[in-house]
């Protein structure tokens, strides 16, 4: 089993910047490839980005030039740099962890409200 637990989420206006931390525990050594996705309200939830043990990083087009996705190993934490928010930024973000068995595991959610 893999827990996970975000942090980091708030409101801000657009053009800012927010940081949101993903903390694992558990079966960590399992873990292959942790993740970012989203959902607005009224929407459905849709991948944002991910990285890999090894740290390759893909992104979907929306967030690529404005998202960094980092992982710390060490800390069992990644992280999801997010710069030149837009209000279309707005949702609420899961972070999950894949692991080499094919297991996924989710987080609660953090909210990110961007608005003026």
């Amino acid at each position: 089993q893999v827990q996970l637990v975000e942090s980091g989420g708030g409101l801000v206006q657009p053009g800012e910047s927010v940081r949101l931390s993903c903390a694992a525990s558990g079966n960590i050594n399992s873990i292959y490839t942790m993740g970012w996705d989203r959902q607005a309200p009224g929407g459905q939830r849709e991948y944002v980005a991910a990285i890999t043990v090894g740290g390759i990083a893909t992104y979907t087009d929306s967030v690529k030039g404005r998202f960094t996705i980092s992982r710390d190993i060490g800390k069992n934490t990644a992280y999801l740099e997010m710069n030149n928010l837009k209000p279309e930024d707005t949702a609420r973000y899961y972070c999950n962890a894949s692991t080499w068995r094919g297991e996924d595991y989710w987080g609660q959610g953090t909210q990110v409200t961007v608005s003026s």
